[in-house]
C-alpha cells in the first residue's frame, strides 16, 4: 500500500522540498510518503482562495451541488479502497472505517441537497410602522470568506468532510490542513474534488506540519476558522484570532446515565452492550465516546458485571482484520499516556475490573470502579478504551454528575419515561442529549458541538453553512405591499 501522495495547492497537484512518513500504528509499517508544502506554496494557496471567493461565492448553486453529488458517487465506488487507507493510516478497525466512508458519503450528500435549497431569502414586511410604509426586507446570507478548515486524526475522512463540505455548499473557498498522523484520506478527498468544476483556487489540502499552523491562523485573508481537536489547542487559536469566526469543536468526558426505570434484563444488556462498544469504537479516540458510566444504585450491581462482562468480550486486534472491534491508538505514546491515567487512578484507590494492560500502542479495553474525584481520569478526557462505574441514588445526583465536569459535549441518558427525558434536556449541561443510548450517537446531519469547554458554534451540514456565512439584509422601498 505503500505510495507517494502530493498535496493539492489550489485545485492542482504539487510537491515541496520535504515530506513527511505516514506509518501504520499497529505494526509500524509505512503507508505512504506525502509531500510537504513550502511556505511559498501556502503563500501561493491562501492567495488563490482570497482571490476567487467572489468568484466562488457567486456560482451557481446548480455547479457546487454537482461537484458535491460527484464527490458522493466517488466515494462510494471507492468506498473499500479509502476504508483500508483510513484503517493503514490510523489504526482504526476495518469495519468502523468503512462505517467513515459512508458517513462521509452521508455529509456530501447533505451538503448537495442543502446546496440547492439554501438561501432562498426571507421577506419581512417593514410597514408594521409608519416610517416603514411601502418597505420590504429580503434577509440573504453570504459567505464571510475563505475557511481555514483544520481536522484532526481519529476521524480523518468525515471530520475533513465536515469542514469542506459545507464550505462548497455556500460557496466559499476553504483550506483543508489535515492531522500530519493521518493526511491521506484528505489527499484521497482531493483527488475527487479535482474530477469536478469547481474553480481553481476554491480549495487547496495542505499538509502543513503542526509547528507551522499558526501562520496559517493568523493570515486575515482566511476569516474563518473550523478547528476540531484538543481544548487547549482550540481556544489557543481563538485567543490568537479575536476578530475571526471560530468554530472549536472540541474535547468532551462522555457520561452515559443508566437510571432505575431501565431495569429489565432486557434494558441492562442492551446498555452494557452500547457502553462496552462505544467506550471502545475507535480505541476509544472519540469526544463522544462513554468514558463515564453513572447508574443508580437500584441497578448498578447488576449492570456493573454485564459491562465488564461485555468489554471483555470485544476483540482486540489487527485492525485489518474484519472480526476486530478494538485496535490500537494513534500512537503508542498516547497508549502510554492512557496507562499512567488508569495506574494513577488505581493507586489513588480505584479498582480495576478489566483491562489496566499495554501492548505497543494498543491498550486493553478497560473498566473501573470506586474512582475518586480528583485523579485525572475523572476530571479530564481521557481519549482512549477506559470507562469507569459511579453508584448514585436517583435522578437529581445523576444530572448533577453528569454537570460536574468542565465539559459538555454530549450526554446519554437510559430512561423509558418521557418526562425524564424532558428534565435531561433541560437539566443537563451539555449540546445534545440522546435518549435510550450512549452519547457517542451522531447523525451527521443534526447539530453537534459543545457547552463549557468543549467548543463553541456548532457542525452539522446546514450549521456549519449558517457558521461560514452571515445575514445581509436588502430593503426594497416604494412597494405596493
Amino acid at each position: 500500500m505503500t505510495s507517494t501522495h502530493a498535496f493539492w495547492l489550489a485545485g492542482r497537484q504539487a510537491t515541496g522540498e520535504d515530506s513527511l512518513d505516514v506509518t501504520n500504528p499497529w505494526d509500524g509499517r509505512l503507508v505512504a510518503t506525502v509531500a510537504v508544502p513550502t511556505e511559498a506554496q501556502v503563500e501561493e494557496a491562501v492567495a488563490a482562495a482570497h482571490a476567487v471567493r467572489e468568484e466562488f461565492a457567486a456560482t451557481p448553486a446548480h455547479v457546487r451541488a454537482a461537484a458535491l453529488d460527484h464527490v458522493v458517487r466517488r466515494l462510494t465506488e471507492r468506498t473499500e479502497e479509502i476504508a483500508q487507507l483510513i484503517s493503514a493510516e490510523n489504526g482504526k478497525p476495518v469495519k468502523w472505517a468503512r462505517g467513515e466512508v459512508g458517513r462521509a458519503v452521508s455529509v456530501f450528500r447533505f451538503a448537495a441537497e442543502e446546496a440547492r435549497r439554501f438561501n432562498g431569502g426571507e421577506a419581512q414586511r417593514l410597514d408594521t410602522d409608519a416610517g416603514g410604509t411601502g418597505r420590504l426586507a429580503l434577509t440573504r446570507r453570504f459567505p464571510r470568506g475563505p475557511v481555514l478548515g483544520i481536522a484532526p486524526f481519529n476521524f480523518p475522512l468525515n471530520l475533513s468532510a465536515h469542514k469542506v463540505a459545507p464550505a462548497i455548499a455556500v460557496g466559499a473557498p476553504i483550506i483543508l490542513k489535515p492531522a500530519p498522523a493521518t493526511p491521506v484520506s484528505s489527499l484521497i478527498l482531493g483527488e475527487l474534488l479535482a474530477e469536478t468544476d469547481l474553480p481553481a483556487g476554491s480549495w487547496s489540502v495542505l499538509t502543513v506540519p503542526n509547528d507551522r499552523m499558526p501562520a496559517l491562523v493568523q493570515d486575515e485573508r482566511l476569516p474563518v476558522i473550523s478547528f476540531t481537536g484538543s481544548g487547549p489547542v482550540g481556544y489557543a487559536i481563538m485567543e490568537s484570532v479575536p476578530r475571526k469566526h471560530c468554530t472549536l469543536e472540541l474535547g468532551g468526558n462522555g457520561a452515559a446515565v443508566v437510571l432505575a426505570d431501565w431495569s429489565s434484563e432486557e434494558d441492562l444488556d442492551r446498555a452494557a452492550s452500547r457502553i462496552a462498544t462505544f467506550s471502545n469504537y475507535q480505541g476509544g479516540q472519540s469526544c463522544i465516546s462513554v468514558q463515564r458510566v453513572i447508574a443508580d444504585a437500584s441497578v448498578y450491581d447488576r449492570l456493573v458485571p454485564k459491562i465488564t462482562a461485555a468489554v471483555e468480550a470485544l476483540v482486540t486486534g489487527d485492525p485489518s482484520d474484519a472480526a476486530t472491534d478494538v485496535g490500537p491508538l494513534v500512537s503508542e505514546d498516547a497508549a502510554r499516556r492512557v496507562g499512567s491515567w488508569v495506574d494513577e487512578a488505581v493507586a489513588a484507590g480505584a479498582t480495576l475490573l478489566t483491562g489496566g494492560t499495554r501492548d505497543g500502542a494498543t491498550y486493553a479495553p478497560t473498566v473501573l470502579t470506586d474512582l475518586p474525584d480528583t485523579t485525572t481520569l475523572a476530571r479530564e478526557e481521557i481519549f482512549g478504551p477506559v470507562l469507569y462505574v459511579r453508584r448514585v441514588d436517583g435522578e437529581a445526583e445523576a444530572f448533577a454528575a453528569v454537570n460536574d465536569s468542565k465539559y459538555g459535549l454530549q450526554a446519554g441518558v437510559f430512561t423509558h419515561d418521557l418526562e425524564t427525558a424532558f428534565r435531561a434536556h433541560r437539566a443537563l449541561e451539555v449540546g445534545g442529549v440522546v435518549i435510550g443510548d450512549v452519547p457517542s450517537y451522531r447523525a451527521d446531519q443534526m447539530p453537534y458541538g459543545g457547552a463549557k469547554q468543549s467548543g463553541v458554534g456548532r457542525e452539522g451540514v446546514r450549521y456549519a453553512m449558517d457558521d461560514y456565512t452571515y445575514e445581509r439584509v436588502l430593503v426594497l422601498t416604494g412597494l405596493a405591499l
